[in-house]
């Protein structure tokens, strides 16, 4: 219950660019989910066990404002 309408759990969806079929950009933590898939760690993908590798200032900004454009398009 503690992601109960959150951009994470409820798939929330710019209105104006949602195309039956293809999935729209979202709102959510996908952009870091994304940067953990290319990321290289000596040359080779990280193997997702810990410690996980240092999530850079951009793609932590880049997420956060995808938050902040999701709360004010859903309290505009």
């Amino acid at each position: 219950m503690d992601e109960v309408l959150t951009p994470d759990s409820s798939r929330f969806w710019p209105a104006e660019s949602y195309q039956e079929g293809i999935n729209p950009p979202s709102y959510d933590k996908q952009l870091v989910r994304d940067w953990l898939e290319q990321v290289q760690i000596d040359g080779k993908p990280w193997n997702k066990t810990p410690p996980a590798p240092r999530v850079p200032n951009e793609v932590i900004a880049k997420t956060a404002a995808k938050y902040q454009e999701a709360m004010a398009r859903l309290t505009a």
